[in-house]
């Protein structure tokens, strides 16, 4: 199992921008997906981006265009970089890795947007 610690949520306002990060307690080369999901309160987890350790990436609709997912392998860290945000953005954002068939959950960050 991989531990991941998330940080970079917050409160913003209508079109601002925020970056999550999500630093692994494993090097992320040996992980095979790792991505982010979402909950926002009364509503299902959501994917928002996914990113297969070759480089496939899988944005949901909503986020296209306006999200980014990245890395940096020397830090074991996955950013979400988040512009354009709108309120319907606000929820917990959950890390997430994938290692055959063990899936690893962060503790969620917090992301609020106000109209």
């Amino acid at each position: 199992q991989v531990q991941l610690v998330e940080s970079g949520g917050g409160l913003v306002q209508a079109g601002g921008s925020l970056r999550l990060s999500c630093a692994a307690s494993r090097s992320i080369f040996s992980i095979d997906v790792m991505g982010w999901y979402r909950q926002a309160p009364g509503k299902p987890r959501e994917l928002v981006v996914s990113r297969s350790s070759v480089g496939n990436t899988n944005y949901t609709d909503s986020v296209k265009g306006r999200f980014t997912i990245s890395r940096d392998n020397a830090k074991n860290t996955v950013y979400l970089q988040m512009n354009s945000l709108k309120p319907e953005d606000t929820a917990v954002y959950y890390c997430n890795a994938r290692v055959g068939v063990v899936t690893s959950w962060g503790q969620g960050t917090q992301v609020t947007v106000s109209s």
